[in-house]
Protein backbone atom coordinates (compact mmCIF):
# COMPACT_ATOMS: atom_id res chain seq x y z
CA UNK A 1 0.00 0.00 0.00
CA UNK A 2 1.14 3.47 -0.85
CA UNK A 3 1.39 4.61 2.98
CA UNK A 4 3.98 2.14 3.95
CA UNK A 5 6.66 3.59 2.35
CA UNK A 6 7.24 6.52 3.97
CA UNK A 7 8.08 6.97 7.89
CA UNK A 8 9.33 10.19 8.16
CA UNK A 9 8.15 11.92 11.25
CA UNK A 10 5.43 9.28 11.79
CA UNK A 11 5.63 8.09 15.40
CA UNK A 12 6.56 4.11 15.67
CA UNK A 13 3.89 1.88 14.91
CA UNK A 14 2.41 -0.13 17.78
CA UNK A 15 0.56 -3.67 17.29
CA UNK A 16 -2.32 -4.77 18.67
CA UNK A 17 -4.49 -7.58 17.78
CA UNK A 18 -2.97 -8.48 14.56
CA UNK A 19 -3.01 -4.28 13.81
CA UNK A 20 -0.29 -1.78 13.78
CA UNK A 21 -0.89 2.07 14.93
CA UNK A 22 0.97 5.08 13.54
CA UNK A 23 0.76 8.80 14.17
CA UNK A 24 1.26 11.00 10.80
CA UNK A 25 2.92 14.39 11.51
CA UNK A 26 4.00 14.79 8.09
CA UNK A 27 2.48 16.76 5.33
CA UNK A 28 4.09 15.03 2.12
CA UNK A 29 3.34 11.80 3.92
CA UNK A 30 -0.04 12.66 4.44
CA UNK A 31 -0.55 13.69 0.49
CA UNK A 32 0.52 9.88 -0.44
CA UNK A 33 -1.89 8.67 1.66
CA UNK A 34 -4.86 9.64 -1.02
CA UNK A 35 -4.58 5.99 -2.33
CA UNK A 36 -4.66 3.92 0.73
CA UNK A 37 -7.46 6.92 2.07
CA UNK A 38 -10.06 6.49 -0.81
CA UNK A 39 -9.80 2.42 -0.23
CA UNK A 40 -11.13 3.10 3.30
CA UNK A 41 -13.51 5.90 2.55
CA UNK A 42 -14.87 3.12 -0.09
CA UNK A 43 -15.61 0.80 3.41
CA UNK A 44 -17.13 3.39 5.87
CA UNK A 45 -20.66 3.80 5.51
CA UNK A 46 -21.59 6.64 7.42
CA UNK A 47 -18.78 8.53 6.20
CA UNK A 48 -19.34 12.52 4.48
CA UNK A 49 -18.21 14.35 1.68
CA UNK A 50 -16.07 15.73 4.48
CA UNK A 51 -13.87 13.06 5.44
CA UNK A 52 -12.45 12.95 1.79
CA UNK A 53 -8.87 12.84 1.80
CA UNK A 54 -9.00 15.72 -0.77
CA UNK A 55 -11.45 18.13 1.77
CA UNK A 56 -8.81 17.80 4.36
CA UNK A 57 -5.26 17.56 2.65
CA UNK A 58 -6.21 21.06 1.14
CA UNK A 59 -8.00 22.44 4.01
CA UNK A 60 -4.42 20.90 6.33
CA UNK A 61 -2.38 22.86 2.97
CA UNK A 62 -4.43 26.22 3.56
CA UNK A 63 -4.86 26.24 7.12
CA UNK A 64 -2.77 24.02 8.99
CA UNK A 65 0.49 24.57 10.99
CA UNK A 66 3.53 22.79 10.83
CA UNK A 67 4.50 20.04 13.50
CA UNK A 68 0.82 20.10 14.62
CA UNK A 69 -0.27 17.60 12.37
CA UNK A 70 -1.77 13.99 13.77
CA UNK A 71 -3.35 11.62 12.03
CA UNK A 72 -3.90 8.37 13.38
CA UNK A 73 -3.43 5.40 11.17
CA UNK A 74 -4.87 1.43 11.88
CA UNK A 75 -3.20 -0.67 10.00
CA UNK A 76 -3.66 -4.15 9.34
CA UNK A 77 0.12 -6.30 10.17
CA UNK A 78 -0.10 -8.44 7.42
CA UNK A 79 -0.71 -6.69 4.29
CA UNK A 80 -0.74 -2.94 5.60
CA UNK A 81 -4.11 -1.97 4.29
CA UNK A 82 -5.94 1.07 6.21
CA UNK A 83 -8.54 0.18 8.14
CA UNK A 84 -9.06 3.33 10.30
CA UNK A 85 -8.18 6.97 10.50
CA UNK A 86 -8.65 9.50 12.29
CA UNK A 87 -7.36 13.24 11.00
CA UNK A 88 -6.41 15.08 13.73
CA UNK A 89 -4.59 18.50 14.64
CA UNK A 90 -3.18 20.27 17.99
CA UNK A 91 -5.11 23.77 17.88
CA UNK A 92 -3.98 27.04 19.27
CA UNK A 93 -6.40 26.93 21.87
CA UNK A 94 -5.22 28.06 25.23
CA UNK A 95 -5.25 24.37 26.60
CA UNK A 96 -3.94 21.36 24.79
CA UNK A 97 -6.48 20.18 22.23
CA UNK A 98 -6.53 18.14 19.66
CA UNK A 99 -9.80 18.71 16.67
CA UNK A 100 -10.77 17.53 13.87
CA UNK A 101 -9.18 18.76 10.65
CA UNK A 102 -11.33 20.98 9.03
CA UNK A 103 -12.24 23.22 11.50
CA UNK A 104 -15.28 26.06 11.24
CA UNK A 105 -15.33 25.18 7.25
CA UNK A 106 -16.69 21.51 7.77
CA UNK A 107 -20.28 21.10 8.33
CA UNK A 108 -19.85 16.99 9.81
CA UNK A 109 -16.50 15.88 11.07
CA UNK A 110 -15.67 11.81 11.68
CA UNK A 111 -12.72 9.16 12.05
CA UNK A 112 -13.10 6.54 9.50
CA UNK A 113 -13.37 3.17 10.74
CA UNK A 114 -13.47 0.31 8.09
CA UNK A 115 -17.14 -1.61 8.90
CA UNK A 116 -15.78 -5.11 8.13
CA UNK A 117 -12.91 -4.44 11.02
CA UNK A 118 -14.62 -5.05 13.98
CA UNK A 119 -11.21 -4.68 15.94
CA UNK A 120 -10.38 -1.76 13.69
CA UNK A 121 -12.47 0.97 16.51
CA UNK A 122 -10.91 -0.14 19.48
CA UNK A 123 -7.31 -0.19 18.30
CA UNK A 124 -8.06 3.42 17.07
CA UNK A 125 -9.94 4.50 20.78
CA UNK A 126 -6.74 2.63 22.36
CA UNK A 127 -4.35 4.87 20.30
CA UNK A 128 -6.57 8.02 20.84
CA UNK A 129 -6.28 7.21 24.68
CA UNK A 130 -2.14 7.83 24.51
CA UNK A 131 -2.84 11.04 22.34
CA UNK A 132 -5.19 11.76 25.64
CA UNK A 133 -2.28 11.85 28.13
CA UNK A 134 -1.36 15.14 26.78
CA UNK A 135 -4.48 16.80 25.65
CA UNK A 136 -7.75 17.03 25.51
CA UNK A 137 -9.28 15.31 22.03
CA UNK A 138 -12.77 18.18 21.45
CA UNK A 139 -14.33 16.05 18.71
CA UNK A 140 -16.84 18.43 16.97
CA UNK A 141 -19.55 18.20 14.23
CA UNK A 142 -20.55 14.79 14.74
CA UNK A 143 -23.35 13.59 12.84
CA UNK A 144 -25.80 10.96 14.57
CA UNK A 145 -24.74 7.11 13.38
CA UNK A 146 -20.67 8.66 12.72
CA UNK A 147 -18.10 5.71 13.32
CA UNK A 148 -16.72 8.16 16.19
CA UNK A 149 -19.68 7.30 18.17
CA UNK A 150 -18.56 4.07 18.48
CA UNK A 151 -15.18 4.87 20.16
CA UNK A 152 -17.73 5.78 23.78
CA UNK A 153 -18.22 2.04 24.14
CA UNK A 154 -13.75 1.61 24.00
CA UNK A 155 -13.43 5.13 25.73
CA UNK A 156 -12.11 4.25 29.71
CA UNK A 157 -11.08 7.71 30.74
CA UNK A 158 -12.86 10.82 31.13
CA UNK A 159 -15.42 11.85 28.70
CA UNK A 160 -18.73 13.95 28.29
CA UNK A 161 -21.32 14.42 24.94
CA UNK A 162 -22.54 17.93 24.46
CA UNK A 163 -24.87 19.14 21.73
CA UNK A 164 -23.39 21.28 18.34
CA UNK A 165 -24.65 22.79 15.85
CA UNK A 166 -28.37 21.77 14.22
CA UNK A 167 -28.48 20.68 10.79
CA UNK A 168 -31.52 20.22 8.81
CA UNK A 169 -32.07 17.28 6.56
CA UNK A 170 -35.29 16.35 3.75
CA UNK A 171 -35.55 13.22 1.69
CA UNK A 172 -34.03 12.72 -1.08
CA UNK A 173 -36.88 12.58 -3.28
CA UNK A 174 -37.75 15.09 -6.65
CA UNK A 175 -38.49 18.56 -5.75
CA UNK A 176 -42.38 18.09 -6.79
CA UNK A 177 -42.54 15.40 -3.96
CA UNK A 178 -41.16 17.80 -0.92
CA UNK A 179 -43.47 20.15 -2.12
CA UNK A 180 -46.38 17.80 -1.99
CA UNK A 181 -45.28 17.80 1.79
CA UNK A 182 -45.84 21.30 2.45
CA UNK A 183 -49.51 22.63 3.50
CA UNK A 184 -52.16 23.43 0.58
CA UNK A 185 -51.29 27.08 0.68
CA UNK A 186 -47.72 27.12 1.34
CA UNK A 187 -47.63 24.71 -1.79
CA UNK A 188 -49.00 26.69 -3.88
CA UNK A 189 -46.61 29.67 -3.40
CA UNK A 190 -43.60 26.68 -3.94
CA UNK A 191 -45.18 25.36 -7.14
CA UNK A 192 -45.42 29.77 -8.23
CA UNK A 193 -41.78 30.31 -7.53
CA UNK A 194 -40.86 27.09 -9.48
CA UNK A 195 -42.77 27.97 -12.44
CA UNK A 196 -41.42 31.27 -12.19
CA UNK A 197 -37.72 30.24 -12.49
CA UNK A 198 -38.86 28.52 -15.74
CA UNK A 199 -40.50 31.51 -16.79
CA UNK A 200 -37.27 33.69 -16.54
CA UNK A 201 -35.72 30.94 -18.75
CA UNK A 202 -33.52 29.88 -16.40
CA UNK A 203 -31.15 26.74 -17.42
CA UNK A 204 -29.14 24.29 -15.19
CA UNK A 205 -25.58 23.07 -16.36
CA UNK A 206 -23.36 21.02 -14.81
CA UNK A 207 -19.71 22.08 -14.82
CA UNK A 208 -17.46 19.09 -16.01
CA UNK A 209 -14.28 18.47 -13.63
CA UNK A 210 -12.02 20.19 -15.91
CA UNK A 211 -14.02 23.75 -15.82
CA UNK A 212 -14.59 23.35 -11.85
CA UNK A 213 -11.72 25.99 -11.04
CA UNK A 214 -12.92 28.76 -13.29
CA UNK A 215 -16.75 27.78 -12.38
CA UNK A 216 -15.30 28.53 -8.62
CA UNK A 217 -14.10 31.77 -9.28
CA UNK A 218 -17.18 32.96 -10.89
CA UNK A 219 -19.29 31.10 -7.67
CA UNK A 220 -16.93 33.21 -5.31
CA UNK A 221 -17.63 36.36 -6.84
CA UNK A 222 -21.41 35.92 -7.47
CA UNK A 223 -21.42 35.28 -3.48
CA UNK A 224 -18.96 38.20 -2.98
CA UNK A 225 -21.68 40.28 -5.22
CA UNK A 226 -24.88 38.79 -3.56
CA UNK A 227 -24.18 39.47 -0.16
CA UNK A 228 -22.46 43.30 -0.78
CA UNK A 229 -23.54 45.10 2.08
CA UNK A 230 -24.79 42.44 4.08
CA UNK A 231 -23.81 40.62 7.06
CA UNK A 232 -21.43 37.32 5.10
CA UNK A 233 -18.84 34.58 6.26
CA UNK A 234 -15.93 36.61 6.59
CA UNK A 235 -13.42 33.82 5.53
CA UNK A 236 -15.18 33.08 1.95
CA UNK A 237 -13.63 36.23 0.88
CA UNK A 238 -10.18 35.01 2.01
CA UNK A 239 -7.70 33.97 -0.87
CA UNK A 240 -6.34 31.27 1.33
CA UNK A 241 -10.52 29.74 1.54
CA UNK A 242 -10.46 30.31 -2.65
CA UNK A 243 -7.26 28.03 -2.45
CA UNK A 244 -8.88 25.60 -0.24
CA UNK A 245 -12.44 25.40 -2.30
CA UNK A 246 -10.69 25.27 -5.83
CA UNK A 247 -7.54 22.27 -4.51
CA UNK A 248 -10.44 20.14 -2.85
CA UNK A 249 -13.14 20.79 -5.37
CA UNK A 250 -11.26 20.04 -8.27
CA UNK A 251 -10.46 16.40 -7.11
CA UNK A 252 -13.58 16.02 -5.46
CA UNK A 253 -14.90 16.39 -9.08
CA UNK A 254 -12.77 14.09 -10.43
CA UNK A 255 -13.80 11.58 -8.23
CA UNK A 256 -17.59 12.42 -7.90
CA UNK A 257 -17.88 14.06 -4.51
CA UNK A 258 -18.77 17.16 -5.48
CA UNK A 259 -20.78 18.99 -8.05
CA UNK A 260 -20.77 22.47 -9.23
CA UNK A 261 -23.99 23.78 -11.57
CA UNK A 262 -23.95 27.07 -13.23
CA UNK A 263 -27.54 28.50 -13.53
CA UNK A 264 -27.77 30.32 -16.65
CA UNK A 265 -30.02 33.35 -18.54
CA UNK A 266 -29.55 33.44 -21.95
CA UNK A 267 -26.11 31.92 -21.71
CA UNK A 268 -24.95 34.03 -18.82
CA UNK A 269 -24.08 32.86 -15.98
CA UNK A 270 -25.96 34.48 -12.87
CA UNK A 271 -25.83 31.72 -10.21
CA UNK A 272 -23.54 28.95 -9.39
CA UNK A 273 -24.45 26.31 -6.62
CA UNK A 274 -21.43 23.76 -5.00
CA UNK A 275 -22.78 20.70 -3.86
CA UNK A 276 -21.05 18.31 -1.99
CA UNK A 277 -22.01 14.52 -1.66
CA UNK A 278 -20.87 10.75 -0.12
CA UNK A 279 -23.19 7.88 -0.34
CA UNK A 280 -25.45 8.09 2.00
CA UNK A 281 -26.03 12.48 1.83
CA UNK A 282 -25.51 15.57 -0.44
CA UNK A 283 -25.49 19.09 1.12
CA UNK A 284 -25.55 22.25 -1.15
CA UNK A 285 -22.22 23.93 0.58
CA UNK A 286 -22.14 27.03 -0.71
CA UNK A 287 -23.97 29.67 -3.84
CA UNK A 288 -23.60 32.59 -5.44
CA UNK A 289 -26.37 34.38 -7.38
CA UNK A 290 -26.30 37.79 -9.40
CA UNK A 291 -28.60 40.71 -7.35
CA UNK A 292 -30.20 40.18 -11.12
CA UNK A 293 -31.95 37.87 -9.92
CA UNK A 294 -33.73 39.42 -7.13
CA UNK A 295 -35.23 41.81 -9.44
CA UNK A 296 -36.29 39.32 -11.61
CA UNK A 297 -38.00 37.76 -8.28
CA UNK A 298 -36.24 34.35 -8.72
CA UNK A 299 -36.65 32.31 -5.32
CA UNK A 300 -33.03 31.53 -4.75
CA UNK A 301 -33.87 28.88 -2.30
CA UNK A 302 -36.61 27.23 -4.56
CA UNK A 303 -34.06 27.12 -7.43
CA UNK A 304 -31.35 25.29 -4.62
CA UNK A 305 -33.72 23.24 -3.68
CA UNK A 306 -34.97 22.12 -6.75
CA UNK A 307 -31.06 21.38 -8.22
CA UNK A 308 -29.78 19.92 -4.95
CA UNK A 309 -32.93 17.36 -5.30
CA UNK A 310 -31.99 16.49 -8.80
CA UNK A 311 -28.42 15.99 -7.59
CA UNK A 312 -29.34 13.47 -4.57
CA UNK A 313 -31.83 11.68 -6.61
CA UNK A 314 -29.07 11.31 -9.41
CA UNK A 315 -26.18 10.14 -7.09
CA UNK A 316 -28.49 7.78 -4.96
CA UNK A 317 -28.07 9.16 -1.64
CA UNK A 318 -30.79 8.92 1.07
CA UNK A 319 -30.77 12.24 2.82
CA UNK A 320 -30.40 15.64 1.33
CA UNK A 321 -28.72 17.73 3.95
CA UNK A 322 -29.52 21.85 3.80
CA UNK A 323 -26.21 21.27 6.55
CA UNK A 324 -25.82 23.51 9.37
CA UNK A 325 -27.67 26.73 9.93
CA UNK A 326 -31.04 27.20 11.51
CA UNK A 327 -32.00 29.90 8.87
CA UNK A 328 -36.03 30.52 8.64
CA UNK A 329 -35.74 30.10 5.01
CA UNK A 330 -34.71 26.05 5.36
CA UNK A 331 -37.87 25.56 7.90
CA UNK A 332 -40.44 26.25 4.72
CA UNK A 333 -39.59 23.20 3.55
CA UNK A 334 -40.59 20.99 6.77
CA UNK A 335 -37.20 19.75 7.18
CA UNK A 336 -36.16 17.01 9.94
CA UNK A 337 -33.85 18.60 12.76
CA UNK A 338 -30.38 16.68 13.33
CA UNK A 339 -28.52 17.60 16.03
CA UNK A 340 -24.63 17.18 15.65
CA UNK A 341 -22.79 15.93 18.45
CA UNK A 342 -19.58 17.39 20.21
CA UNK A 343 -17.61 14.84 21.81
CA UNK A 344 -14.78 15.61 24.52
CA UNK A 345 -12.40 13.32 25.53
CA UNK A 346 -9.50 12.98 27.89
CA UNK A 347 -6.74 10.83 30.23
CA UNK A 348 -7.40 10.99 34.06
CA UNK A 349 -3.96 12.99 33.78
CA UNK A 350 -5.87 15.40 31.51
CA UNK A 351 -9.47 15.58 32.75
CA UNK A 352 -9.05 18.71 34.40
CA UNK A 353 -8.52 21.11 31.19
CA UNK A 354 -11.70 18.33 29.70
CA UNK A 355 -14.00 19.68 32.77
CA UNK A 356 -12.64 23.45 31.73
CA UNK A 357 -13.31 23.11 28.45
CA UNK A 358 -16.71 21.56 28.56
CA UNK A 359 -17.25 24.37 31.16
CA UNK A 360 -17.05 27.19 28.73
CA UNK A 361 -18.99 25.08 25.86
CA UNK A 362 -21.79 25.34 27.75
CA UNK A 363 -21.44 28.78 28.89
CA UNK A 364 -21.35 30.30 25.59
CA UNK A 365 -24.71 27.65 24.54
CA UNK A 366 -26.49 29.25 27.51
CA UNK A 367 -25.71 32.70 26.42
CA UNK A 368 -26.77 31.58 22.85
CA UNK A 369 -29.89 30.01 23.63
CA UNK A 370 -30.75 33.16 25.94
CA UNK A 371 -30.28 35.79 23.21
CA UNK A 372 -31.66 33.30 20.07
CA UNK A 373 -35.21 35.41 20.04
CA UNK A 374 -34.04 38.47 20.70
CA UNK A 375 -35.01 41.09 17.48
CA UNK A 376 -31.51 42.09 17.15
CA UNK A 377 -30.55 38.60 16.66
CA UNK A 378 -32.90 37.67 14.31
CA UNK A 379 -32.11 40.10 12.08
CA UNK A 380 -28.53 39.15 11.99
CA UNK A 381 -29.33 35.23 11.06
CA UNK A 382 -31.67 36.82 8.51
CA UNK A 383 -28.64 39.47 7.26
CA UNK A 384 -30.73 42.98 7.46
CA UNK A 385 -30.19 45.34 9.08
Amino acid sequence: MSGLGTRARTAGARRSGGLAVTVCRDEPQFAALAADWADLYGRCASVTPFQTHAWLHSWWLSYGSPDRLRLVLVRRAGDGRLVAAAPLWRTHARVPTLEFLGGALTDYGDVLADDSCPEAVPALAEALARLARGAVLDLREIRRGAAAERLLAFWTGPRTRLPDSLCLELPSVPVEELVRRLPAARAQRARAKLRRIDREGVEARQVPADEVPRALRRLLDLHRRQWAGRGVTAEHLTDRFAEHLGRAVRAMADSGHARVTEFLIDGEAVAADLTLLSPRLSGGYLYGADPLLRSLKVDMAALLLRNGARIAGEAGCGTLSLLRGDEPYKHHWRPHAARNQRLLLASRRTAPLLWLRAAYAGGRRWAADRLRDRPWARRLRRGTP
